[in-house]
């Protein structure tokens, strides 16, 4: 029966998809600045290579800042490397770039017997990379925030941070909304802002925006759970992570998201715009025909380019 080879096919599918994202070279930066001491506390820039029309993308505080947060589950393997391509293309549009890095989840250590040690992370232990650190990721994205301001200066005088717009992709989605959510986040919450972040908007990518929701559908191996510190901390946890939780933040965001992605799937996306208009407020989402996880960040793809229009409209 068609049905039976349908879960094959998308394998098939979204395994191409990723083998073209990831067959790119990596893209080297402009530069580079720390924002902390550990090696992952570092951001990578991009000045533009182009512009909007009648521009210069060489003229101090011309182009519209883009943020990139990159995804792979919060995990220690996938690094900002894999989305530099991405990076690239966007500065190839006329955007300044930086592309952050954090740190994220390491290998679970196995004792000598070959059992692995108990993690506490729940769904998706065993011997694997854990994703995310409990507090490291989320200290990292709010430091490379808050010293955003003063690198930008030296390291990409061309960008314009009153045009900024955050974007990232699936685990780095999740960051992205959270990264705009600061002001929200609950009054003990150590990375709480005074006020809104000052930017044009969000572009989340397949982003995980649903705690709850992405654990029903075990979204990357449990990972969400594992960021928090496994399931006995989830709870407890939650309201300082979740960005379904951390509504109306009062920023333009729009959720990009493949119809087919098998890796984050579209109900996440759709949790996460239904708890914002419980809020009162309006998400955007872009559901795109025959698109998987991966095209999103694929300079290849067809997506790509409408990931691009979608910064755009917020930044220009």
């Amino acid at each position: 029966m068609p049905d039976d080879d349908a879960p094959r096919d998308a394998a098939a599918r979204d395994a191409a998809e990723e083998a073209s994202a990831f067959s790119h070279p990596p893209v080297d930066p402009d530069a580079t600045a720390a924002y902390g001491d550990h090696p992952d506390q570092v951001i990578d820039f991009y000045a533009p290579r182009e512009t909007e029309p009648g521009g210069s993308a060489g003229t101090t505080g011309s182009a519209p800042l883009v943020v990139v947060l990159h995804g792979g589950a919060w995990r220690a393997p996938y690094d900002r490397r894999h989305i530099t391509p991405f990076a690239d293309f966007l500065a190839r549009r006329g955007f300044a770039v930086a592309n952050i890095e954090y740190r994220r989840g390491a290998l679970i250590p196995a004792q000598a017997d070959g059992e692995a040690v108990d993690s506490g992370v729940g769904a998706g232990g065993g011997t694997g990379p854990v994703a995310g650190r409990w507090p490291d990721t989320f200290d990292d994205v709010a430091a490379a925030f808050d010293a955003l301001p003063a690198l930008l200066r030296e390291a990409l005088p061309q960008a314009d941070p009153r045009r900024t717009v955050i974007t990232g992709h699936s685990a780095g989605g999740h960051l992205a909304l959270w990264a705009a959510a600061r002001h929200v986040l609950p009054p003990d919450a150590p990375w709480r802002t005074d006020r809104p972040a000052p930017l044009r908007g969000v572009v989340a990518l397949a982003p995980i925006a649903d705690f709850h929701v992405a654990g029903k559908l075990e979204v990357c191996g449990g990972a969400a759970a594992q960021l928090l510190g496994g399931e006995s901390l989830f709870a407890e946890r939650r309201p300082y992570a979740d960005p379904a939780l951390l509504l109306p933040t009062g920023i333009a965001t729009t959720l990009v998201q493949g119809r087919t992605d098998v890796v984050v799937p579209q109900a996440v996306a759709e949790a996460y715009a239904e708890a914002a208009a419980k809020a009162g407020e309006v998400v955007g989402l872009t559901l795109l025909e025959d698109v998987g996880h991966f095209p999103l960040i694929d300079p290849a793809a067809d997506a790509c380019a409408v990931v691009a229009e979608e910064i755009a409209q917020l930044a220009w």
